[in-house]
C-alpha cells in the first residue's frame, strides 16, 4: 500500500504519516516547506519538496503510482483568507485541481481530503449535523466547500472514489500558530513566558476541540473502510465545545501558572459556537476520538515547551 500525504511536514500531515508508517505503509511526503518544518519529516518516508500547484506534479505521480492520497495542503487561517482570498483560492482550490488531475491520470484509488468546520457558518443547532445548511463566513470555509464539490464531481465524472473530512479544531504537538486550533498554540507560548493571552471578544465563543492523534488516526483508517463508507463528508471532531475563557483556565492549569487575559475586538469571518456531531464517522468508518481535552492540553504544553 502506497500513499501520498501532500502538506506532509506539516502539524496534521506529520503526524499522519508517523501513523502510516508504523502501519507499515509505503508513504511519500510532498510539501514546500511554506509552513511545514523538516524537523516533522520521519527518515522512513521519501520526501519531495514541490508545491502542490507546480506543473511537475504530475510527473511525481506517474514515477511513483500512489495507491491512495491524503491531501493536506492548504492555506488553512481565516484572517488571512479574508485579506488574501486571491492566495487562498490559489493554494487551496487550484492547488486541489492540480492533485485531483493527477490522480485521475494515474488511476489512484482514492483521496482524503481536509475541509472544514468553516464550511458551516454560524449555526444556531448543535451538535452541527454533516447535512446541515452551509453557509461559510469566510473565504477560507468557501474555498473548502467548492472543494467539496470539486471532490464530488470527479468522483461522479472520472470514478474517482473520495472522503472529504470536516475536522474541528484541531490541537497537538508540532502546532504552529496559523489555523483554525492555533489558539491552543499561541496561547501556550504566551502563557511560557508569562505573558497575558489575547482574548477576541468576550471569550464565550466556543470551539470543539480535537487532539491531532485522533485526526490522524481518522485519515488513515478512511483509507481501508468499506466501499459503502466513502464518496461522502463527515466531521471529524469530539461533540463536545468549551469556551475560549474555559480552555485559558485548562491551559494554566497544565502549566501550574496564573494567567492572565486581555479582550480585544472580535475578528471579522469568525463563528461564535462551534460543535460538530460526530456520530457519522462512529457508526460508518468505525473511528472515534480517544483524547480527553485536558490530557491533550497537558501534552501539547509540555511539547511546545521543550
Amino acid at each position: 500500500m502506497k500513499a501520498l500525504v501532500t502538506g506532509g511536514a506539516g502539524f496534521i500531515g506529520s503526524h499522519t504519516v508517523d501513523k502510516m508508517l508504523d502501519k507499515g505503509w509505503e508513504v511519500v511526503v510532498l510539501d514546500n516547506l511554506s509552513t511545514g518544518l523538516r524537523d516533522n519529516l520521519d527518515s522512513r518516508a521519501k520526501f519531495i519538496e514541490m508545491d502542490i500547484v507546480d506543473s511537475g506534479l504530475s510527473q511525481v505521480f506517474a514515477q511513483e503510482r500512489f495507491d491512495y492520497v491524503v491531501h493536506l495542503a492548504a492555506q488553512t487561517a481565516v484572517p488571512y483568507s479574508i485579506d488574501h482570498p486571491d492566495i487562498d483560492c490559489k493554494i487551496n482550490l487550484l492547488g486541489l485541481v492540480n492533485v485531483l488531475e493527477a490522480c485521475r491520470q494515474t488511476s489512484v484509488k482514492r483521496v482524503v481530503l481536509s475541509s472544514s468546520a468553516a464550511v458551516y457558518g454560524d449555526v444556531d443547532r448543535l451538535p452541527i449535523t454533516e447535512d446541515c445548511v452551509l453557509n461559510p463566513a469566510s473565504f477560507y470555509g468557501l474555498t473548502k466547500l467548492t472543494s467539496e464539490k470539486y471532490l464530488a464531481l470527479y468522483h461522479q465524472i472520472h470514478g474517482i472514489d473520495y472522503v472529504a473530512f470536516r475536522y474541528a479544531n484541531v490541537y497537538g504537538e508540532r502546532q504552529g500558530d496559523g489555523g483554525e486550533g492555533g489558539v491552543v498554540s499561541i496561547f501556550t507560548r504566551k502563557i511560557r513566558h508569562d505573558q497575558p493571552v489575547q482574548v477576541f471578544g468576550d471569550g464565550g465563543q466556543t470551539r470543539d476541540f480535537i487532539y491531532v492523534g485522533d485526526v490522524a488516526e481518522a485519515n488513515c483508517q478512511v483509507l481501508t473502510a468499506p466501499q459503502a463508507a466513502v464518496n461522502r463528508v463527515y466531521n471529524i471532531s469530539t461533540q463536545s465545545q468549551i469556551s475560549v475563557n474555559d480552555l485559558v483556565e485548562l491551559l494554566a492549569e497544565a502549566a501550574g501558572k496564573q494567567v492572565a487575559k486581555v479582550h480585544v475586538s472580535a475578528r471579522d469571518g469568525d463563528i461564535y459556537h462551534s460543535m460538530l456531531s460526530n456520530r457519522a464517522a462512529i457508526d460508518n468508518i468505525c473511528w472515534k476520538p480517544q483524547m480527553m481535552l485536558a490530557e491533550g492540553l497537558r501534552r501539547t504544553y509540555h511539547s511546545l515547551n521543550k
